[in-house]
């Protein structure tokens, strides 16, 4: 606000004249009454009830009374009758200190020295004393130092006239002697009656004023301390009392001031140092210093409060002639002109920075005082002063927030330089601990600048919350309000910002990372806030995840300064960033997602569950022949998928894995389940019967008898029992879940691609997570559904052929005499379901499932003729009838081309073309291959016994077994007689 007040720039004076030609009476301005109370004086409080016109009136005498003595010649007065009276005897002979003319022709040193501007800014130059008698009419004239000081504390004319009268009496009674050894106040009681006065009221207070400056500077203050026997101080306090009820008669014979002089002469010549040419009645701590104060306040120009005068210079050198009587010296004065100048950039509000600038200056030369000094009673002072300036800096630098913003940010690096040069000076000069420590330990600068930036931007972040929670209240009624934490999050970002722009740039003088400190205070206090947050959310809702992203946003920015601003550390910023301990706000979004995703995925598993244990597997619920339960499954999936990407969070690439693989898990569930209990090629084949041999008349056995089913026959239906019992399980119910299972494989395609194109929606998604990697596709199910509709497709296929077919094949095919029963009621039984299968299956499955089929009933055919048990006897002749029964099934599956492909056909029938040889082969050549075949399997140890080959199942015209049981199956003499002989194998079972 400095520029407000330009046009009153420091240096210039704007004394007016009066009318009359006379100078007008101006007294200095005052602090205000809130200032005086904020900044009480740190050079000490008097114990005596002196007000501040009364210490200036003496600080004016003894102004005076040093200047008139400085040259050491006789003190002379001008008359008041003198016709220059009236300007305050201007040209008085014989005191040259006095009347010295102020005729600076350039600016003041001082003024150049503190940094003060000189008057001319604002286009007019005015000479040392404009303003006095300076006007339209009147005639320009030099003006003395003493009437510039009169003028400047506010004297009046006639009390000016008085002292200067009394004291050129005091000087024709001491010739010779130095005003240091006079008691001043006391030779002006004495000399000043009251017939010097024009009112007898104004004599007896200025009278009343003296004997109280005389208490305070021998028995209140004193330059030694009194014991409190000592008889003349009780003499004088007693005269003073009673002095202060009535009138005091000050004449030179007067037994009373006798007594008086007598006391005042004893105590002020007491010493501390042996010496006794100097009266001590003005120089005691604190009365000097209030004292001295009121005459450095008359550097101030008296229109313009904020503004030193040009004659700054020689009014400051007479000022100083005054320390031989106050007992001070540069360091005291340095002291305290640091703090007038403080005290008046205060008390005029603020508003001349150069004031500011000024105390600064002169701050540093106290502080070349105080390492050269440990004067306890400096020390004492200069401990309260500091404090006291410090105090007040640091009153607004802990929450600079509060205080500056642009307006007034110059200000701020004045203060912040003036509070720390004072703390610097209270640590390193004269605090203790400091000294015991080594000095290289402590940054004073830096560690009160961290202080000011943690303390600041706590209050503020304090002040934000607030706010971010009123804004939350106001808007309660309104759609979608967002939470506090995420207004909070939004204003500390932009506190963080205002601190980077504005403050930092500041601060960085005394802390090379001031906003790295900043930014890791609002993180602090951010963290306290979030991570309460984040300990109490328990699921996923649109609060959570808008504070949760918010923070994580803050988070991220206050990183990124924090960084910027240690890029030329030492460390590189690593001690900053380990105050700022991740909020693992992006961690708790995904945890909270998990949990959805758990949730999620236990609620469809379960509706899985109770689904698949209602499911009928019914083929005609729909068109395409599959389940109801399957449609909902995959509606679920896909509104699961459209729910994860609505989330409002930032990783769902990242996260895309865990719903995918929970989803997969799900529908493997499905498809296990899908197949459970539907059986399997062990389930419907039968058990091979044990082995026996054939006689000539055991193909004549059952004739004309009644047939029974066989062992074999019911030990393959208890086997399948638990299959046939539930119709849910019969072949069109497989097919029904073949076809499912396809169509989950088929639609697994389909939201894949979908899961793609949310991805590429997805705010968070890098060209990286289009791919078709591992995350983003179902692995689990797809595998499971091939192996599951493999499985399945077999177990049709050998339930049809063992168990639906096994009246005309098991139980038909061969039984009794081979040429009247063959194999075409199977062939047609065959026939009608292969169509019906080709007609419910889907497209892609039938190829697969009809091949199945016809393996299982290639195996079906070979196991008639090589286990089908002693109803089954087969001789030479019948190899024809079997092999044409194998090429119509064989044609069964071909179709006349519009079957299966006949290289598949001929994949499958390698088998069974490699043992119905066999079944021509005379029984001498079948016995020799038996006997070779066994010899080369089982070594020289089968050549006393041939070993009872196991059964492998693997049937092949090289293999033990499989020409074994041709052997038993051969209605032939000699067969049967090899084993009997062999293996003593029974007729019938």
């Amino acid at each position: 606000m400095a520029h407000l007040f330009r046009e009153l720039s420091l240096g210039h004076s704007k004394r007016g004249s009066h009318p009359n030609g006379a100078t007008a009476l101006t007294i200095p301005p005052k602090p205000t009454a809130a200032t005086a109370a904020d900044l009480p004086s740190p050079l000490g409080q008097l114990s005596a009830h002196l007000i501040d016109s009364e210490l200036r009136l003496t600080a004016y005498e003894i102004f005076v009374a040093a200047c008139r003595t400085s040259t050491g010649k006789a003190l002379t007065f001008v008359s008041s009758d003198s016709p220059t009276q009236q300007h305050s005897t201007a040209g008085s002979p014989g005191s040259p200190a006095l009347q010295r003319s102020l005729t600076s022709a350039a600016a003041s040193k001082m003024k150049k020295a503190l940094g003060l501007k000189s008057p001319g800014s604002s286009g007019s130059k005015k000479s040392p004393g404009s303003g006095f008698g300076s006007g339209p009419g009147k005639s320009k004239r030099a003006m003395t130092v003493g009437e510039l000081m009169r003028i400047q504390m506010g004297i009046s004319e006639a009390m000016d006239s008085r002292v200067r009268r009394a004291l050129l009496r005091i000087s024709a009674g001491q010739v010779g002697r130095r005003i240091e050894s006079v008691v001043v106040p006391l030779e002006l009681l004495q000399q000043l009656k009251s017939s010097d006065f024009t009112d007898p009221q104004e004599h007896e207070e200025w009278q009343k004023r003296t004997l109280k400056i005389l208490e305070a500077g021998l028995l209140l203050h004193p330059y030694v301390p009194l014991d409190k026997s000592n008889s003349a101080a009780l003499r004088l306090r007693q005269i003073i009392h009673g002095a202060l009820d009535r009138p005091f008669e000050t004449g030179r014979n007067n037994e009373s001031m006798q007594v008086l002089r007598s006391a005042v002469t004893a105590l002020a010549s007491r010493s501390s140092d042996g010496v006794y040419d100097t009266s001590h009645w003005a120089d005691g701590l604190p009365l000097n210093l209030r004292i001295y104060e009121m005459l450095l306040q008359a550097v101030f120009d008296t229109q313009d409060e904020t503004s030193v005068i040009e004659e700054v210079d020689e009014l400051m050198e007479h000022i100083k002639k005054t320390w031989s009587i106050l007992g001070l010296n540069q360091m005291f004065h340095n002291l305290c002109f640091t703090w007038v100048l403080f005290n008046r950039f205060v008390a005029t509000g603020q508003v001349e920075l150069d004031l500011l600038y000024a105390a600064d200056t002169q701050l540093a030369e106290v502080a070349k005082d105080a390492k050269a000094t440990k004067d306890p009673e400096y020390c004492k002072i200069l401990s309260s002063t500091l404090t006291s300036i410090m105090g007040w800096a640091e009153k607004r630098l802990l929450a600079y927030h509060d205080t500056f913003d642009s307006s007034n940010i110059d200000t701020m690096q004045a203060i912040v330089s003036l509070g720390v040069a004072a703390a610097k000076i209270l640590v390193e000069d004269i605090s203790n601990e400091y000294r015991r420590r080594r000095k290289n330990e402590v940054d004073v600068a830096r560690n009160r600048i961290d202080t000011y930036i943690r303390s600041s931007l706590r209050t503020a972040f304090a002040q934000r919350m607030e706010m971010a929670d009123s804004s939350r209240r106001a808007s309660r009624n309104q759609p979608n309000p967002l939470p506090v934490l995420a207004i909070l999050a939004k204003d500390v970002g932009e506190l963080a910002i205002k601190e980077k722009q504005l403050f930092s740039p500041i601060l960085k003088i005394w802390h090379p990372f001031a906003s790295g400190v900043a930014v890791a205070t609002l993180h602090a206090c951010y963290a306290n806030e979030i991570k309460q947050f984040i300990s109490g959310i328990a699921e996923l809702t649109p609060d959570a995840v808008q504070v949760l992203r918010a923070a994580d946003k803050l988070e991220k920015d206050l990183v990124l300064i924090a960084v910027e601003d240690s890029v030329d550390s030492d460390d590189g910023g690593k001690a900053i960033i380990r105050e700022m301990p991740p909020y693992e706000a992006e961690a708790a979004i995904a945890n909270l997602v998990k949990v959805w995703i758990k949730t999620r995925v236990g609620r469809l598993k379960e509706w899985i569950d109770r689904n698949l244990q209602q499911e009928e597997w019914n083929p005609p619920a729909n068109e395409d022949g599959y389940a109801p339960s399957a449609v909902e499954v995959l509606r679920t999936f896909d509104e699961t998928l459209v729910a994860f990407f609505q989330l409002p969070i930032p990783m769902h690439p990242a996260l895309l894995p865990d719903l995918m693989a929970g989803l997969d898990r799900c529908l493997q569930c499905y498809v296990t389940k899908a197949k459970s209990g539907c059986g399997s090629r062990n389930t419907f084949v039968p058990t091979m019967p044990a082995l026996t041999r054939c006689t000539m008349e055991s193909k004549f056995q059952g004739f004309g008898k009644k047939k029974e089913k066989s062992p074999t026959s019911q030990k393959r239906n208890s086997q399948v029992a638990t299959v046939n019992g539930d119709n849910s399980f019969g072949i069109p119910q497989l097919l029904c879940r073949i076809n499912t299972l396809q169509r989950i494989r088929s639609e697994l395609e389909v939201l894949e691609k979908r899961i793609v194109t949310h991805l590429r929606n997805s705010e968070s998604a890098h060209v990286e997570d289009f791919s078709n990697g591992p995350g983003k596709k179902f692995e689990l199910s797809p595998a499971a559904c091939v192996e599951v509709i493999t499985q399945l497709c077999e177990a049709v296929a050998y339930k049809m052929v063992f168990h639906d077919l096994s009246h005309v094949l098991w139980d038909g095919l061969y039984v009794g005499e081979p040429s009247s029963s063959r194999i075409e009621p199977f062939l047609d039984e065959l026939e009608k379901n292969l169509l019906i299968i080709s007609n419910t299956v889907h497209e892609r499955v039938r190829t697969r499932i009809i091949t199945d089929i016809m393996r299982a009933s290639f195996d079906g055919f070979l196991l008639v003729l090589l286990a089908g048990g002693p109803s089954r006897v087969f001789s030479r002749k019948d190899s024809q009838i079997i092999e044409d029964d194998f090429k119509s099934l064989k044609d069964l599956f071909w179709a006349n081309g519009d079957g299966l492909p006949s290289e598949l056909i001929d994949k499958y029938t390698t088998t069974v073309r490699g043992v119905l040889p066999l079944f021509r082969t005379d029984t001498e050549s079948l016995i020799e291959r038996f006997r070779r075949v066994t010899l080369e399997s089982y070594g020289s140890s089968a050549r006393s016994r041939l070993p009872l080959p196991p059964t492998s199942g693997q049937w092949n015209p090289t293999e033990p077994n499989t020409l074994l049981r041709v052997l038993c199956y051969r209605n032939d003499e000699a067969a049967s007689k090899f084993l009997k002989k062999t293996y003593n194998l029974p007729k019938k079972l």
